[in-house]
């Protein structure tokens, strides 16, 4: 594999570098004096972004995007070998990087990387461990997958030996890194386009928790029936093992949870038995509350202090996307957005939702991924129906096409067997319409799902 001197900036080209992780590593190598250009199939603020920072992007992936002075090529796992551009650089002879495979060198050279892997809720957790560090005055580089206020932007690039990272499971990617605190927030079943079953994602989380480096730690959930086959795997490393959560049998527990007015959490922080104090957060929902033990613990292994923890923590608000307030209606309700595209994460926004709601609850959601919808058609129809009013949009193709074996219509059909009040409508207009003659003062909206159904939200929003 070719080998990157980060000391030695050369030309990197990105295939796919609109990407919400493409772009941010794209800027680590512009801000360390690397000539960047890359390509993406459409324009977007992020490569327009890019732009201004002095990068040339290409619309377009084609094969004279491959220029003669390109040293090396990065491309995402969305980009197939029929790729004019990617076959191009190819037939150039170029050394090719996947994006995790060019992400797992960059974090060598950090002796206090953090890799925060998980089904579900990996971009909080690293938004919460980038706030704990920049608290700590550690001058973290931080890649995350959204967009965080306190960075401004998906990427922050720092000059110590401090780095953390989302590490995504999809093909595997996080077995390319070398981490020196791994966390693992959950297993559940998703990706089910690549993996198996979930066995197979399992053993994906296992092997993943293997690469942690020696003398390191790795931070496990212990409350999951697939703790023991992780730890199972580690068990000759030398490596520290923390687990968490609420279990009697975790070091790290969250006790007396409670949520405030605004879903917030608030707990009692137990370590090997001792209270620690109340931790505060301000991002929403007990399942988070669990999570930020995971950023406790890693942390803490890394030197930073409890004091600079519970402050970091308490400043921590959700990146874009993640149960965030847009604004309200000319109708006087309020207008959320959430990324959750798996019925596990729908299940934990919407009962923070219900719980802090003055109306009715309105969800118009946009599936994501007809592999991922049809998987989990009866899971996605109990999670949702806990809302007063479901509307849905038609699935989101992301990197699949529609064979026509599952639909909105499937879902719709699902919902209504458990007696919820649910409309699909297929396009965004629609649902804008629908929702402007629908939703009354005090109604709560949540825009819901991976593809570009916020913008939904925004249109309703009073100017």
């Amino acid at each position: 594999m070719y080998k990157v001197d980060f000391t030695d900036p050369k030309h990197a080209h990105f295939i796919g570098i609109g990407g919400i992780s493409m772009s941010g590593l794209a800027e680590i190598l512009k801000n360390a004096g690397f000539t960047v250009s890359g390509s993406d199939m459409n324009e977007s603020d992020t490569t327009r972004s890019l732009e201004k920072s002095g990068i040339k992007v290409y619309i377009g992936q084609v094969a004279s995007n491959i220029t003669e002075d390109i040293d090396f090529v990065v491309y995402t796992a969305a980009i197939h070998e029929d790729n004019q551009e990617y076959k191009a650089a190819l037939d150039a002879g170029l050394p090719m990087l996947t994006r995790a495979q060019f992400l797992g060198q960059l974090m060598d050279n950090y002796k206090y990387s953090v890799a925060v892997a998980g089904t579900h809720g990996k971009t909080t957790t690293t938004s919460m461990m980038a706030h704990i560090m920049m608290n700590a005055n550690t001058d973290p580089t931080v890649s995350i997958g959204g967009m965080l206020d306190v960075i401004g932007g998906n990427i922050r690039v720092g000059s110590s030996d401090y780095f953390v990272t989302e590490a995504c499971e999809y093909t595997n990617s996080y077995h390319e890194f070398r981490p020196y605190a791994s966390i693992i927030l959950n297993v559940d079943n998703d990706h089910l386009d690549f993996f198996k079953n979930i066995d197979n994602i399992a053993a994906s989380f296992a092997t993943f928790a293997t690469k942690t480096v020696e003398g390191g730690v790795l931070v496990v959930n212990g409350d999951m029936p697939y703790t023991s086959l992780i730890l199972d795997a580690v068990k000759d490393k030398n490596i520290k093992i923390i687990t968490f959560g609420k279990g009697e049998n975790c070091s790290y527990r969250a006790d007396n949870i409670k949520l405030n007015s605004a879903g917030q959490p608030s707990y009692d922080l137990i370590i090997d038995g001792e209270n620690k104090g109340r931790i505060e957060l301000s991002v929403n929902g007990e399942h988070n509350a669990i999570n930020s033990l995971s950023a406790i613990a890693a942390s803490l292994y890394i030197g930073i202090s409890l004091e600079d923890i519970k402050k970091g923590l308490k400043l921590c608000h959700s990146a874009k996307r993640r149960f965030e307030y847009k604004g309200v209606t000319k109708s006087g309700a309020a207008v959320y957005d959430d990324y959750a595209h798996h019925p596990t994460e729908i299940a934990a926004s919407l009962k923070v939702a219900n719980a802090v709601k003055k109306g009715k609850l309105w969800i118009a959601f946009q599936p994501h991924t007809y592999s991922r919808t049809k998987a989990h058609l009866t899971d996605f129809a109990a999670a949702l129906s806990t809302a007063d009013h479901v509307l849905l949009a038609d699935i989101y193709a992301a990197r699949e096409k529609d064979d026509g074996s599952v639909s909105s219509r499937d879902l719709e059909n699902e919902l209504k067997k458990l007696g919820a009040d649910v409309t699909y409508l297929g396009d965004f207009s629609s649902i804008k319409n629908y929702l402007e003659k629908s939703l009354n003062n005090n109604d709560m909206l949540i825009t819901m799902g991976a593809g570009n159904i916020d913008t939904v939200g925004m249109e309703l929003i009073q100017k």
